[in-house]
């Protein structure tokens, strides 16, 4: 089925590779595995968050807004997006930090900073209602002259779901000319947007493959409700007639480890294994996780040995060097 995409700006290299990890299939022992490589999206600019944000700035500027307001942890993959993104296109941004002031200024927080972006720190309970802070920025914005744009956390709507949307319809037309045979699409989900945009891009494209999603925080049964309704979002602002049903949602809980952004040794050495047999490089907040959910899974049988899988990389390079102390 084809599908009018809305405007969008150019912001992503693309299309991003499709790799075969042969010596990680051997040591996993289970099926073949590859990975589609969304980490080289860019350099500052590089993870699946740009892929969202080619939709959402691209109405931001419609809309002639001149800032834009978003949030997530300290060392949020998104909020360091959104801001070089936001430079790029000559926007202001405002990143709303689950943090403190005395947050060392490296990784992504020390990218946001070179760019420009302004910071606005809280404290993890009052990031229980950033929706409500974002809006209360924006209001003091306008006051000043200004006409904000507000990102939810992780650019998780309609909107920015587009973005993997439109990666599925490339993904689909890789798999074709490569001649490949996918039978499972794994992604780490942390804020369920990248998902919802691959699940509705299976059955826009008809891609045989299931799509499951390893949390990375939170649990199966939150997740399947936000994905839930940001599909329904989807479909009814762009009128899309494709029927998906809530057991068509494929999370695999128990990957959490420690909690969002801590990482377990199993982690570490999960990351430390894939560069040394592949030299891809994970990160610890989303890839690190999936991957040793991936492994795990394997272990356990879910996947057969006759089956290919592909693992998307989301990226997150910029928070591994926070964690450097962690690795040797």
């Amino acid at each position: 089925m084809a599908f009018d995409f809305p405007k969008s700006i150019d912001l992503a290299q693309l299309p991003t590779p499709i790799e075969k990890l042969e010596r990680l299939s051997k040591i996993f022992e289970g099926p073949q595995i590859y990975i589609k490589r969304d980490d080289l999206t860019g350099v500052g600019m590089t993870g699946n968050k740009v892929r969202k944000l080619e939709f959402l700035l691209a109405e931001a500027l419609q809309n002639k807004c001149d800032y834009v307001i978003t949030c997530g942890g300290s060392q949020s993959n998104h909020a360091r997006a959104t801001a070089v993104a936001a430079a790029k296109v000559g926007l202001k941004s405002l990143l709303v930090l689950r943090s403190s002031m005395s947050a060392p200024l490296e990784g992504n927080l020390f990218i946001g900073r070179l760019v420009g972006a302004e910071f606005e720190y809280i404290t993890p309970e009052e990031y229980m209602r950033v929706d409500d802070v974002m809006l209360g920025l924006a209001e003091k914005l306008k006051a000043k002259g200004h006409k904000p744009y507000i990102i939810p956390e992780g650019g998780s709507n309609a909107v920015g779901s587009l973005g993997y949307l439109k990666a599925t319809e490339e993904l689909a037309h890789q798999i074709k000319s490569l001649k490949l045979r996918i039978d499972h699409i794994v992604v780490a989900v942390g804020s369920g947007g990248t998902y919802a945009g691959l699940l509705l891009g299976k059955f826009l494209y008809d891609l045989p493959a299931q799509i499951h999603g390893i949390n990375i925080c939170d649990d199966e049964s939150y997740f399947v409700r936000k994905i839930s309704s940001l599909l329904k979002d989807m479909q009814k602002r762009y009128e899309l007639a494709v029927k998906i049903e809530q057991k068509d949602i494929s999370i695999i809980d128990g990957y959490v480890g420690k909690g969002y952004g801590l990482s377990s040794q199993k982690e570490i050495d999960t990351i430390k294994k894939v560069a040394r047999a592949e030299g891809v490089i994970l990160d610890p907040v989303y890839t690190g996780k999936a991957m040793l959910g991936l492994s795990d899974q394997i272990r356990q049988g879910r996947f057969k040995a006759n089956e290919n899988i592909l693992f998307i990389h989301t990226g997150g390079i910029f928070g591994l060097f926070p964690k450097k102390t962690l690795f040797f």
